[in-house]
């Protein structure tokens, strides 16, 4: 009776609550659109038909296709579906079902990519449990014709009446709690996350890897990452709670647990240091260089660093676009900036391609530099080893080699690490594209065996500031890091700049030692065979 009661309130809200305006809206877009509805059922056999009733007739003939998809369902959902197909006379209801429990985002998944096949404008989502009231439809329509990315039917907007509705208490505070963190984290103004009870734009749903997300419950958490993170126009309209008859499958801390790490996740993802396939939306695909402008930044170090303003002839190798090389050439007599491809903004320094990955000394035709800057480039190379014996046989003795890496015993990879995650991202530490990585310990040892002797050692923060925002609280932050970094590299430094000294090689101290000096007879000994730099 409670329910029966509670039904009767939602029937009695939609009918003095929906406008002619919004019906009329609503099938004007159905006769001007291609809009599908998609019922998601699992073990509704005693509510499907309730959900199926009440969709308002002359919109459920203005649907180009209901679509009915039971997730294989261990009752006679199936088969109550089918039997309504004939007995509403609907010919664009057709009812399907998974050959396996795919789970409720697993459903959706289905439903969307058969949306998208059939070039649908708009889907409706509607539950079958009859938890989201169908006689709101017409709201739901109406606010497609403003063509936004994605319309939730939001009971929130009213807060109070979600308790009218009978949302338990605890369900109401947590709904709450959880819309407010994922506002934070997303940058949205949403009055509720957790809806069921949609419309997508079917083009927008192609452009994101929703086939990606969880089969779970957090689906629809996933799906709202991903529609923020691609500036989505998301309209909310204002629906009534009703908790009837549905069971539900919802368990709640476990939802609470998901909902959080996913939010967190795509953050992550979205700031580079993360990777995840289904928050892959092509961010920093034209951002693989960024010259950093902050006083505590690695660039801003090496421009101001006694090695370089003292020097003659410098190179970069690894210089991109040539955008600190620019810098560095108004600074020396004479400056080379060498990448893959001829950097195109560096300024008054000469440009080279030329492949790291290659034996690359020989295109300079016996030039030789007194510095050489290297900045984060060898984690990127096949063989670190190859190219700092080119590297040595491009210095003249003694010069100076300022060579930086990422540090991968930096504190934040150490506590994934102890959670169990090594995760790559698309850019930071884990960057995709990084070969080999190194610790403060093995990136010494590397430089040791290829003749370079390290003078200084200098660690360095994120670049927060550059990549996040100029407020007081992240120059801060950043300027606090920044002193960690310099006092305990091994843990807090990001990155790490190494200032060394390019050695006499062997096959030299071996000329001057048995063919500069005196001897007590015989012939000098043949050089031994050329080891570069060791």
């Amino acid at each position: 009776m409670k329910s029966k009661r509670r039904l009767d309130w939602v029937k009695a809200c939609a009918a003095n609550e929906i406008t002619d305006a919004e019906r009329q809206t609503a099938l004007r877009v159905l006769r001007e659109k291609r809009v599908a509805l998609f019922i998601v059922t699992y073990n509704a056999e005693h509510l499907v038909e309730s959900v199926l009733r009440r969709v308002p007739k002359d919109l459920l003939d203005g649907f180009v296709e209901v679509i009915v998809v039971d997730d294989n369902s261990t009752d006679a959902t199936f088969e109550v579906a089918q039997r309504l197909r004939a007995e509403l006379g609907s010919a664009a209801l057709n009812v399907y079902r998974t050959p396996f429990n795919r789970g409720y985002g697993g459903n959706q998944k289905l439903g969307y990519l058969y949306c998208i096949h059939k070039d649908y404008d708009f889907v409706v989502l509607l539950h079958g449990d009859g938890q989201y009231a169908p006689e709101y439809l017409p709201r739901v329509l109406a606010a497609l014709d403003e063509q936004p990315d994605a319309v939730f039917a939001s009971r929130m907007l009213d807060k109070r009446r979600a308790l009218k509705g009978g949302m338990p208490v605890h369900k109401w505070i947590g709904n709450q709690l959880l819309t407010g963190f994922g506002n934070v984290v997303l940058g949205t103004r949403l009055s509720e996350f957790h809806s069921g009870f949609r419309a997508y734009r079917v083009p927008s749903l192609a452009q994101i890897p929703f086939a990606y997300n969880s089969d779970d419950f957090h689906f629809d958490t996933e799906i709202i990452a991903q529609g923020a993170e691609s500036s989505w126009k998301i309209s909310e309209v204002a629906i009534p709670t009703y908790y009837g008859e549905e069971v539900c499958h919802v368990p709640g801390l476990l939802y609470a647990r998901d909902f959080v790490t996913s939010l967190i996740t795509s953050r992550l993802v979205r700031l580079g240091i993360f990777y995840q396939r289904n928050f892959d939306l092509e961010l920093f695909e034209d951002e693989k260089y960024q010259f950093k402008q902050s006083p505590h930044s690695l660039h801003q170090f090496v421009l101001g660093s006694p090695d370089l303003s003292s020097a003659r002839r410098t190179i970069e190798l690894g210089a991109y676009r040539g955008l600190l090389s620019s810098r560095i050439a108004e600074k020396v007599s004479s400056h080379v900036a060498a990448h893959l491809v001829e950097p195109d903004l560096a300024g008054g320094a000469e440009v080279a391609a030329i492949d790291l990955d290659e034996p690359f000394a020989r295109h300079f035709d016996g030039r030789i530099f007194d510095v050489c800057v290297s900045l984060d480039v060898i984690e990127h190379l096949n063989n670190p080893e190859q190219f700092l014996n080119e590297v040595f046989k491009l210095m003249e003795p003694h010069g100076r080699l300022l060579l930086s890496t990422a540090n991968v015993g930096y504190f934040v990879v150490r506590l994934a690490l102890l959670g169990g995650q090594f995760n790559y991202g698309k850019r930071g530490i884990l960057d995709l594209s990084h070969k080999r990585l190194f610790t403060l310990k093995t990136a010494r040892r590397l430089l040791g065996q290829q003749g370079f002797r390290i003078e200084r050692v200098y660690g360095f923060p994120p670049p927060l500031v550059d990549l996040l925002n100029q407020r007081p609280g992240m120059r801060f932050l950043e300027a606090v890091h920044a002193r960690l970094s310099r006092w305990f590299p091994k843990l807090f430094a990001f990155n790490i700049l190494f200032v060394a000294s390019r050695m006499d090689s062997v096959d030299e101290v071996f000329e001057r030692t048995f063919s500069g000096g005196s001897r007590a007879g015989g012939a000098a000994p043949e050089p031994p065979e050329s080891q570069g730099g060791q």
